[in-house]
């Protein structure tokens, strides 16, 4: 059983106070930047630790839990920011208010995107941890880093930096409240954060402090070790030898302590990089045209005119005319997919261009799935039997609009597109040989004499697709040598081994292996403690099944999901982008994480409209279609997203899995690699569960309030998937008077989770909370859903005021003008 450091009466009663009025107020409270933090019990890394200390990464941590506010559809549907309907938890005199939080915690990840990418119109973000504002500026200023350090690249970006979306990875700990608002309705957004069972070792954080060696660290990402350098290590090579089918032993140890990195380069799986370019452009639909006028050689026998075009739209139809006169038509286009630039010709007569040295196009809606966009036309003139360029017009530059009369009617949409070239057949070849290696060869790794790792190479590293560049915090591709990097912290208590098996056709004959390790007694004891858990993947590949989210990862036992790397084949149109992510923990039927579309899960927006890229945190390294590697028809995307100040623990199991399509209803091909350290045993255990509205259930527990509520049955489901979501019939209580219970524990707890199941059509309900008359924070539920109305959530009672007791008493008081309190049952789980 885990122990943490406890508290004396008098301490815990200091404490109570502390989270109750701010440690300001509370005699011998330290202050602010009066000198180092003492160590946060039992929560991990906390605040700029998280990057400087990613050697504890493999901690367990059973006083934090992880959560997130974010945009997502509250009916299960695909409106998830589009009308921005359901972004405002309410709205203040500052604007729309997205996040809050009663009690400790730390902010640890805010994605937004909107306008392709474009927050100018959100207006300003305004973050206030304890009653103080840290942040308040445009969010556009703070994202582009004009605030400086520590808000610079790569702990904030851009739309151009993350491919559409904008981000702030800035870890923000806070010792009694969090409110994050927004000028303006932000349409899409997140909000992870985590929240702690107490304030104990937290100090809140200071926007002054730029943290200039995290910053360092985290530009160096995808070419060195993150870690603090680890005592003792050694590194092993071997040369690489493996037939089909084969397996080779690249290094072994018996010494307890620390797997800290491993690198390989293999050679046979070469980089093939397709051209990219960037470019404005704009589109219009039903009635809508653009006009402009370009020069031509007057002795010209005729015209080419060239378009430059985004064919993921389908059947782009549009009629061309040349001084007011028919001249032909574009299209109709095919649909080949996002990604790859395609271009159309149309020959202009003689008698439409000869003997001129300008000529006008109008091009005119005639039909499409959606619009007719344009980025790019070239005017060839015919002479001497071949054709010579006269002009170019590049659309969505205004000076070069202006130089060539560009208008356009209609438009429906305007912005930037990052594409590639095509490749030619030798490329694509080496593509293909490369891919079968990156998924053949398997790195196997056993601790303690058990397999947690079993992972196909190209994944484990970042890139499933292709040999591409990653540069994340904890792996890396150094693409133009096939070498691949990783510096996850594998501790162990006895002994490790790490292999390669080659699961492809081609036997491997040439590259290298080195394996570092370092003794470490101290890591070998908290394996055997159980305070860390063994570096862990899990590694699937499959079709999707329709109305059943992908898992990233089922587990049962203790754990910490820390991030993934994700392979996806499908459609040309790539709308199984436009899938969810949910993050269920310990048993709760109510998402604790729901996003709001698969490229934003990635932080990334409009189906990466950037094109491809890579960053500490999240990528999107490769990117391809027919044209450059992808098979007939499909589409091929890979993205990785680390999870590291907003790593997801669990005590009893997690289940973390992504939609495909709106609501799981677009095929595609899936493999995905889930990091995560865990253990077989439970961090907790249910040891008492009242039911209210059960006459002998609220007796037994001496349910009793001056104003209970009458009991009231309710027929609905949880948030989730659309159609999978559990149904429940329950009878509810909503309180308007202090109600008080008392529920059983495990003496030897390490701390409590309260959980309620409580109906959530008002929004916004807040009880004060005190156990064993000790007042601790406020427990407040800013979420509401008048349809789907069940929801499940969690209070941390600290150890300070459950260790040592079989039972306690929980007295609810609900806030002056906040809703009644509702609840359907409490369930007390006894953290070990």
């Amino acid at each position: 059983m885990r122990r943490r450091g406890r508290l004396g009466t008098a301490a815990a009663s200091a404490l109570a106070a502390a989270l109750f009025l701010g440690a300001a107020q509370v005699p011998g409270a330290e202050a602010a930047g009066s000198g180092s933090a003492p160590k946060a019990a039992d929560k991990g890394p906390v605040g700029w630790d998280t990057y400087r200390r990613l050697d504890r990464m493999p901690e367990l941590s059973g006083g934090a839990r992880t959560a997130q506010f974010s945009s997502f559809d509250r009916t299960g549907g695909n409106e998830d920011g589009f009308d921005g309907r359901y972004a405002c938890l309410r709205q203040s005199a500052a604007g729309c208010v997205i996040a809050e939080r009663s009690g400790a915690g730390e902010v640890g990840a805010i994605w937004f995107t909107r306008d392709e990418g474009d927050v100018r119109r959100t207006g300003r973000i305004t973050i206030e941890l304890d009653g103080e504002e840290v942040v308040d500026a445009p969010l556009q200023d703070v994202v582009d880093g004009k605030l400086g350090a520590p808000f610079v690249h790569p702990l904030v970006a851009d739309a151009d930096q993350t491919s559409g979306g904008v981000y702030i990875e800035v870890p923000m700990p806070f010792r009694e409240s969090m409110r994050i608002t927004t000028e303006h309705n932000p349409l899409f957004h997140h909000v992870s954060y985590r929240t702690f069972d107490d304030a104990e070792g937290i100090t809140t954080f200071d926007p002054a402090d730029p943290a200039q060696d995290v910053v360092d660290t985290l530009k160096a990402a995808g070419s060195a070790d993150p870690k603090p350098a680890q005592p003792g290590a050694k590194t092993t090579s071997s040369q690489l030898d493996l037939a089909p089918g084969a397996s080779q032993t690249l290094a072994a140890s018996d010494t307890p302590g620390l797997l800290s990195a491993l690198k390989l380069t293999l050679p046979q799986a070469p980089y093939v990089q397709a051209g990219s370019e960037t470019d404005e452009g704009r589109a219009f639909g039903k009635d809508g045209s653009s006009t402009f006028t370009v020069k031509v050689d007057p002795a010209n026998q005729g015209v080419r005119l060239s378009r430059r075009y985004d064919p993921m739209i389908g059947r782009q139809t549009a009629s061309v005319t040349v001084d007011g006169q028919p001249a032909g038509q574009w299209g109709p286009s095919g649909a080949q997919g996002a990604g790859l630039w395609a271009e159309q010709s149309l020959d202009l007569p003689a008698a439409l261009t000869a003997g001129k040295s300008r000529i006008t196009v109008e091009n005119a809606f005639v039909s499409s799935d959606l619009d007719v966009n344009e980025f790019r036309y070239r005017a060839e003139s015919a002479v001497g039997g071949g054709h010579r360029l006269s002009d170019t017009v590049d659309v969505g530059d205004p000076a070069d609009e202006s130089a060539h009369g560009y208008r356009i009617t209609g438009q429906t949409w305007e912005g930037v597109r990052t594409y590639d070239h095509a490749l030619d057949e030798a490329q694509r070849a080496k593509l293909a040989a490369a891919r079968k290696l990156l998924t053949g060869l398997r790195l196997r790794i056993s601790f303690d004499g058990e397999r947690t790792v079993d992972s196909p190479l190209g994944e484990f590293f970042g890139s499933g697709h292709a040999v591409a560049p990653v540069d994340s915090l904890m792996s890396g591709i150094d693409a133009p040598r096939s070498a691949f990097s990783s510096w996850w912290a594998m501790p162990y208590a006895e002994n490790a081994e790490v292999q390669l098996y080659n699961g492809s056709d081609t036997a491997v004959t040439e590259g290298t292996a080195e394996i570092t390790a370092a003794p470490s007694k101290e890591h070998a004891a908290a394996i055997a403690a159980g305070t860390e858990g063994h570096f862990r993947t899990s590694s699937h590949a499959g079709p999707t099944t329709p109305g059943k989210d992908w898992s990233f990862l089922g587990a049962e036992g203790e754990g910490k999901f820390t991030g993934v790397s994700h392979t996806m084949t499908g459609a040309l149109n790539r709308n199984f982008l436009e899938g969810d992510e949910r993050s269920y923990a310990d048993g709760s039927r109510t998402p604790e994480i729901h996003g709001t579309g698969s490229e934003d899960f990635y932080q990334s927006g409009w189906y990466f409209n950037r094109g491809a890229y890579s960053a500490p945190f999240n990528g999107n390294p490769a990117h391809l279609t027919p044209a450059t590697g992808c098979p007939a028809e499909r589409d091929c995307t890979g993205a990785y997203r680390l999870l590291i100040a907003d790593a997801v623990p669990f005590t009893t199991g997690l289940d973390f899995g992504i939609e495909h399509g709106p609501t799981n209803d677009q095929q595609a091909d899936y493999s995905s690699t889930a990091y995560w350290y865990g253990r077989a045993g439970k961090g907790a255990e249910t040891t008492d569960t009242l039911v209210l509205g059960d006459e002998q259930s609220e007796r037994q527990h001496g349910y009793t309030s001056a104003d209970p509520g009458a009991v009231t049955p309710l027929d609905s489901r949880f948030e989730g998937d659309r159609t999978g979501a559990p149904r429940l019939t329950a009878d509810t209580r909503a309180a308007r008077a202090a109600v008080t219970f008392s529920l059983a524990v495990d003496s030897g707890n390490d701390g409590v989770r309260l959980r309620r199941l409580a109906d959530q059509r008002e929004a916004g309900q807040r009880v004060a909370v005190s156990v064993d008359g000790v007042r601790l924070a406020d427990w407040s539920q800013p979420l509401g859903n008048g349809e789907r109305r069940w929801l499940e959530d969690v209070y941390q009672l600290p150890a300070s005021v459950t260790a040592g007791k079989d039972s306690v008493e929980v007295t609810l008081t609900p806030a002056e003008g906040a809703p009644a309190w509702s609840a359907a049952r409490y369930e007390a789980l006894s953290l070990k």
